[in-house]
């Protein structure tokens, strides 16, 4: 669900980038507005990607610890079955 509120987040970011730059039309000069909705715009991309970037980081964190986690069940498993093997032959 973490993914789909990113990539949201990205592409809103990105949508209204587009947005600013479709309702800047071709005029030789942007408007203070203008400049304010494209820097804004930006800020707004920029916080996305920061984001996006720190999540990853997150992601393989979390992968990692879920890789030694499984381990660690792998090695409980092993163990229990020899304690349980131990405990038939006595």
């Amino acid at each position: 669900m973490s993914k789909t509120v990113k990539g949201i987040a990205v592409y809103a970011a990105i949508a209204l980038l587009f947005l600013t730059f479709a309702l800047a039309g071709c005029s030789s000069h942007p408007n203070e507005e203008q400049l304010t909705q494209l820097e804004q715009s930006n800020e707004a991309a920029i916080s996305a990607e920061k984001e996006l970037e720190a999540k990853k980081a997150e992601k393989a964190d979390l992968e990692k610890q879920l890789e030694l986690k499984k381990n660690e069940l792998e090695e409980c498993k092993a163990e229990k079955k020899v304690v349980a093997e131990r405990l038939e032959n006595m």
